[in-house]
């Protein structure tokens, strides 16, 4: 039984058909003025196409969603302020620290100084990557207060991370909870999960999650987590490792699109 469902959806004036899974995901959308059916991945194209049957008419182009124009990698020009690629690892955090440093005396450390320190972790390896054509976006804001530490483009896809402050703890994973320590436990994978979506939407491509761990004492994971990778803050540069997916084209692109603050703000 095909358990996708048809959601119309107004996007910039312009109707789409969104398909998604019965846990909110979008899977494809169905351009109607372009007369295209755009697949985020193509396990399901024969189910994506039975769904979207009745609403198909004349000859439609079913495929990957395309790279953008010329007209939109003009966006290289940006103003400093609308331009992310200058972003350190952690720039939204480091910011806040600049504006409200805390008390100088504490019982405990500043949580967000740990936060900011396993974000520098990971964004540094990830940095590291761009001399094998990979590029790396830091703390691409979100509408709502929601960021993506870390938007990694390259030849094996697009991978949003959200690292984990983690030094010396245990860690359990039982999707979707994670414990930290001694900490309770939360729904984070549920919300890494949104995030990649949510950078899927903007940028009409597939985004995978990644959960980045810094400096876990150990890891247990009662199961694989469902379509979403978990690292150490060592291991972040294995994400080079995918298989080609992407032409270096394709990756300037997505690059030059994903570091224009005005992409996000249009969610």
């Amino acid at each position: 039984m095909n358990t996708l469902r048809v959601i119309p959806t107004w996007r910039h004036g312009q109707e789409r058909l969104y398909v998604c899974r019965t846990d909110g995901r979008n899977v494809a959308w169905y351009d109607r003025e372009a007369a295209r059916v755009n697949l985020l991945s193509e396990e399901r194209r024969e189910d994506v196409l039975d769904v979207l049957g009745p609403f198909l008419s004349g000859t439609v182009t079913v495929g990957p969603p395309p790279v953008p124009t010329p007209a939109e990698l003009a966006r290289l020009s940006l103003h400093p302020d609308d331009d992310l690629a200058p972003n350190r690892p952690g720039e939204a955090l480091q910011t806040v620290l600049d504006h409200e440093p805390g008390p100088q005396r504490r019982m405990r450390p500043d949580p967000r100084r740990h936060a900011l320190a396993a974000e520098l972790a990971v964004g540094e390896a990830l940095d590291r990557l761009e001399g094998a054509g990979w590029r790396t976006l830091h703390s691409v804001p979100l509408p709502g207060g929601d960021r993506v530490h870390h938007l990694v483009i390259g030849p094996g896809g697009l991978f949003a991370v959200h690292t984990v402050y983690a030094r010396k703890q245990r860690v359990h994973v039982a999707d979707p909870m994670v414990t930290v320590g001694r900490r309770e436990a939360r729904p984070l994978l549920r919300a890494v999960r949104a995030d990649a979506d949510r950078a899927s939407y903007a940028l009409t491509a597939e985004v995978r999650p990644v959960l980045a761990l810094f400096a876990p004492k150990n890891v247990s994971v009662t199961a694989p987590p469902r379509e979403l990778r978990i690292l150490l803050d060592t291991d972040v540069t294995s994400l080079a490792r995918a298989g080609g997916v992407l032409k270096p084209a394709d990756i300037e692109a997505l690059h030059a699109m994903a570091r224009d603050r005005g992409t996000w703000l249009r969610l």
